[in-house]
């Protein structure tokens, strides 16, 4: 099954995505009590899919934790930060994730906004799984039952404030929460196969029409059910959590910038069109716009201010 999401006279709808139609579920209808039904209970309402042109996020979001899971997008970036390609031994201890803003979530054809005060704007080319019934301390063998299905995710990323902000210790915060794509739609686990909870999907991101680069979804160093186990350790995850692989193989800029030693693709402009596609998944393109203005906020006081 795949499920999408479109304006309809102002209201979002969801819907069974067949082709270029969409079976419209009752206003009233949970998306993720239909998925868990197997029953989609359509309301009858028929419309037109286009997934070329402007569409709503598939489902309703939740929480967006983001991990990075691919071993050669960590070690490029890395090397773009720190001028060392090694990877340290706490990446591969556990999957490590932040949280982002699921407020900054947007569909496909949707415009991304400059950050204020960016100038180095970058994508992130990744797969999340959406959770669907939500689980406690799930063990990894219960995790993959609790999976809805999956959808491409672009991680838009303001390198240049995620780099100062970062330099105090903690996760990104403005550098990151200005939009999140997710789309085009929603696929059910049991429309991909899968080997041992490993999906080889064939991932690839354009700029313009220039082919960026591209990876398998395979080469993800934990399974989704793996992330799942560790991001439900002693809590919740409930439906319409989003949980990303994290950044493919050269599925980003600042990844090639540390491999070639320059920027190089340039940064992404006012303009600029970024494609991603996946392989049993889809297509989103997002363009970037000019943004809103950038409102400074002063230093803070050194020492004692009473």
């Amino acid at each position: 099954m795949r499920i999408g999401s479109l304006f309809v006279d102002g209201v979002q709808r969801y819907g069974v995505v067949d082709g270029d139609r969409i079976d419209l579920l009752p206003e009233t209808a949970d998306v993720f009590e239909v998925l868990a039904a197997g029953e989609t209970g359509a309301a009858g309402e028929r419309s037109a899919w286009d997934e070329t042109a402007s569409i709503a996020v598939p489902v309703p979001v939740a929480s967006i934790r983001d991990f990075i899971t691919f071993e050669q997008h960590t070690a490029g970036s890395l090397r773009a930060i720190t001028g060392t390609s090694e990877v340290p031994d706490a990446w591969y201890e556990a999957p490590a994730f932040y949280f982002t803003n699921p407020h900054a979530a947007i569909g496909s054809g949707a415009p991304v906004p400059m950050p204020p005060g960016c100038e180095v704007l970058d994508f992130e080319l990744e797969v999340a799984a959406v959770i669907g019934t939500a689980g406690f301390n799930l063990s990894v063998a219960e995790a993959a039952d609790h999976i809805a299905g999956f959808t491409i995710l672009n991680d838009w990323s303001a390198r240049d404030l995620q780099s100062r902000e970062m330099r105090v210790g903690l996760g990104p915060a403005k550098g990151k929460d200005t939009a999140t794509t997710l789309g085009p739609v929603l696929v059910t686990p049991d429309e991909l196969a899968d080997r041992d909870g490993r999906y080889d999907l064939a991932m690839e991101v354009f700029v313009n029409d220039t082919r960026i680069g591209g990876d398998t979804l395979a080469t993800m160093a934990w399974t989704f059910a793996e992330l799942i186990s560790y991001a439900s350790r002693g809590t919740w995850v409930r439906p319409g959590d989003v949980l990303g692989s994290g950044t493919c193989g050269s599925g980003c800029l600042a990844e090639l910038w540390g491999w070639r030693g320059d920027r190089q693709p340039p940064p992404l402009r006012i303009g600029d069109t970024v494609r991603m596609t996946v392989e049993g998944i889809g297509t989103v393109h997002n363009t970037v716009v000019a943004g809103p203005p950038l409102h400074d906020v002063p230093a803070a006081r050194r020492g004692n201010p009473a």
